[in-house]
């Protein structure tokens, strides 16, 4: 900038030297922003191409509070009345939980080896407790159906509660019970709060100074059963947190509440309902519209209904129209040839958001092949499995320790040395649903050749494709049927003990048989065992 320009000739009106000084000023701050620019991230920018995109700087649970009742009252709505939200959460519950989360007990002895009647005992009687009758203070929910119930109200609701009431329910002995609350039920009407003792009730649950749950304030009722309930005067029940269990997924710490996992597509389900009802109320219309009638002056016609003309119609006759009179047919373009892609491209994002394949979510297989339907089948299961661990961590193994331990507790199980060797008794594996083949050649032969590799154990394998059976289950029950075979004198080429794959005798054990080789469990010719049991 020219140093001659001074403070006259600048301010003068009209004056090129003020044209020229605002020409350079500007491009220096130009030149200024670009700079900072180029240093920071292109998604923070702020220009005129973003100036309508606002983001706050909030916590997790200041998101969360002004939003969260009007998101699990609309993803409620959705869930009943779109067939698509409907079988989101239909999916969830089938893969994860399915059927159930069987129980294996895995106490062993001090040299490893598995002790069967004290196995065989705790999960007799943990099944009994898990009838409805016993496991659900209300005695509806076997403990299955409970949790497809919690997996369904995560995916709703983003959260659910679990209460534990120890007393017996149903002529049980075992002094637990399981009550599942809905998160409405949370007096989240309040950001934060003080309780008496001055810990910080944040929407509903009281948290330490390290946000540890250390209690829940529970409305007395559903906020919501207003119809059923009379008039009582309010007031908050107080629930330690050792006997709730709070299940929701942790996306940003620290985080109080979970939130519905249709969140980032309620407005697409939304506007996909509205889209898809307008088309059909266009297509109604159009089909109800046959053609149009010209004439220069009105005309009588056959008959007057709510003041408009109506003729009568015949499939294969002429009508002859009046003197003047002109007939134009309606040629509608509905239904819309469109539909279909485009709610395909909103099943793609709804899918996306909620964590589903398309294939899974909208039951159209015409759009992929079979290499690709199996790349989504096999991305799904990596989500479920991380699922099921979640839910197992969460809430069954919480569940299955509190329960043992009131069992003993109550005498159901007689284990005098419990308590001074909790660890030794608490060992347990939970067996979550598998999955069947997807192309049983290949990846049988694939398993097959990994175990002989020794990059997998026969466990793994059974574990993933046994639908929640182990190897214990497996190999019991083929044991079984290996043992009802000779009883009955059969032989079948799924032994492959006796018979190769081709159905021929196998020559290690005609020659065993043929030396007399004693079975495991008899005796030999000194009369000893042939193999020393395990006590």
């Amino acid at each position: 900038m020219a140093t001659w320009y001074d403070e006259k000739r600048v301010a003068y009106k009209g004056s090129v030297v003020l044209r020229d000084w605002n020409y350079t000023r500007n491009q220096e701050r130009l030149r200024k922003e670009r700079s900072e620019s180029s240093r920071a991230y292109a998604g923070a920018a702020v220009n005129r191409l973003t100036s309508d995109w606002n983001s706050l700087s909030t916590s997790a649970d200041s998101e969360i509070l002004t939003s969260l009742t009007a998101l699990r009252a609309r993803s409620r709505q959705m869930v009943r009345d779109n067939a698509h939200a409907r079988n989101a959460v239909r999916i969830v519950q089938n893969n994860v939980v399915g059927t159930g989360i069987g129980v294996q007990a895995q106490v062993s002895n001090a040299r490893g080896k598995l002790i069967d009647a004290v196995n065989s005992l705790i999960e007799e009687k943990w099944a009994e407790w898990c009838d409805k009758g016993t496991c659900h203070t209300a005695g509806l929910l076997g403990f299955p159906e409970m949790m497809r119930l919690i997996m369904a109200q995560l995916v709703e609701a983003g959260e659910v509660l679990v209460r534990k009431v120890r007393r017996p329910f149903g002529g049980g002995r075992v002094s637990l019970a399981l009550e599942i609350l809905e998160a409405d039920r949370l007096m989240d009407q309040w950001q934060t709060a003080k309780a008496p003792n001055g810990n910080s009730i944040r929407m509903g649950v009281e948290v330490d100074e390290w946000g540890r749950p250390q209690a829940y304030w529970f409305h007395p009722t559903h906020p919501g059963d207003y119809q059923f309930s009379s008039f009582v005067p309010s007031k908050f029940i107080r629930v330690p947190a050792d006997e709730v269990i709070h299940l929701y997924i942790v996306e940003r710490w620290p985080q109080t509440r979970g939130v519905p996992w249709f969140h980032a597509v309620l407005r697409r389900i939304n506007d996909m309902k509205g889209y898809s009802d307008a088309e059909i109320v266009a297509a109604r219309a159009s089909a109800n519209i046959v053609g149009f009638i010209k004439a220069p002056e009105p005309s009588p016609g056959d008959d007057v209904s709510f003041g408009q003309r109506v003729i009568d119609s015949e499939p294969g006759t002429f009508r002859q129209l009046m003197p003047g009179e002109d007939f134009v047919g309606f040629n509608p373009s509905r239904p819309n040839a469109a539909l279909e892609p485009f709610m395909r491209f909103m099943l793609r994002e709804m899918a996306a958001g909620v964590g589903v394949s398309y294939e899974a979510l909208s039951r159209d297989y015409s759009q992929s092949n079979y290499s690709s339907s199996r790349l989504s089948l096999l991305d799904d299961r990596d989500l479920w499995r991380v699922l099921q661990g979640w839910l197992i961590r969460n809430f069954v193994s919480q569940v299955y320790r509190e329960w043992l331990n009131q069992a003993v507790i109550s005498g159901e199980l007689n284990i005098p040395d419990f308590f001074s060797n909790r660890a030794k008794y608490e060992k347990v594996r939970f067996k979550p649903r598998g999955w069947s083949w997807i192309d049983p050649t290949k990846e049988v032969s694939a398993f097959r050749s990994a175990v002989r590799a020794g990059f997998m154990t026969v466990s793994d394998v059974i574990a993933q494709t046994s639908g929640g059976q182990d190897a214990e289950d497996v190999f019991k029950s083929r044991r079984q049927e290996l043992d009802m075979m000779d009883e009955l004198d059969l032989t079948f080429d799924t032994d492959p003990a006796s018979v190769d794959s081709t159905g021929k005798d196998q020559p290690a054990v005609a020659a065993a048989i043929s030396a007399g080789v004693p079975e495991d469990g008899e005796e030999n010719e000194e009369g000893e065992p042939a193999e020393e049991q395990d006590e």
